[in-house]
C-alpha cells in the first residue's frame, strides 16, 4: 500500500495542491496529515480518491478543522494509532520531542509519523522507523517543502520536495 504523509502545510494552498497531486501521481492509497493545517480551507483539498486522517497540530486553532475533516476522512485528534497494511502507525503533531521519541522507543508501532520542526527526516530505531515529512520553511528549517510516501509492503521511503 502506497501512503502518503504530509505535515505543517500552514494554510499554503499551493504547496498543499502540490502534495495533493504527488499523491495522486504515486497513487496513494491513504494520506496522513500529521497537524498545522491551520484553518478549514487547507485540509478540504485533500478530500480525494484516498483513505484521509489528521492530528491536530500547534497551529491548527480553529474548531471546524475537526468537522471540516470528518466530512470526507478521519480526525484522531492529539495522536492516533492506524493499522495499515498490517503496519502499527502512530500518528502525531510532534509538539513535544519527549512525546515523539516514547512513541519510538515504546516499541508498539512499526512507523512514528510526526511534524512540528518543519525538517524532514527518518530514522530507524529498534525496528520503528520515525518519518517527519518536513513542512513549509520557517526559519530556523529553511529546507524546501517536502512530502513523503510509504511503501508499505517494501518499506520504501520517499521524499518529494515540492517547493
Amino acid at each position: 500500500m502506497q501512503v502518503g504523509i504530509v505535515s505543517d502545510t500552514h494554510d499554503n494552498t499551493g504547496l498543499v495542491e502540490a502534495a495533493v497531486e504527488t499523491f495522486d501521481d504515486a497513487g496513494v492509497e491513504t494520506v496522513v496529515h500529521c497537524g498545522d493545517f491551520v484553518a478549514p480551507f487547507s485540509a478540504t483539498p485533500f478530500d480525494g480518491d484516498w483513505a484521509f486522517y489528521a492530528v491536530r497540530g500547534n497551529n491548527d486553532g480553529e474548531w471546524a478543522l475537526e468537522s471540516t475533516v470528518e466530512e470526507f476522512g478521519t480526525y484522531l485528534g492529539e495522536m492516533g494509532e492506524l493499522t495499515l497494511d498490517g503496519a502499527e502507525f502512530a500518528v502525531y503533531h510532534g509538539t513535544s520531542g519527549a512525546i515523539v521519541d516514547a512513541l519510538v522507543e515504546c516499541g508498539t508501532y512499526d512507523y512514528v509519523c510526526h511534524g512540528h520542526t518543519h525538517e524532514a527526516g527518518t530514522e530507524e530505531y529498534e525496528g520503528t522507523v520515525r518519518i517527519n515529512p518536513g513542512g513549509i520553511a520557517i526559519p530556523p528549517a529553511s529546507d524546501p517543502f517536502s512530502v513523503a510516501t510509504l511503501d508499505t509492503e517494501s518499506g520504501d521511503l520517499t521524499f518529494h520536495e515540492l517547493g
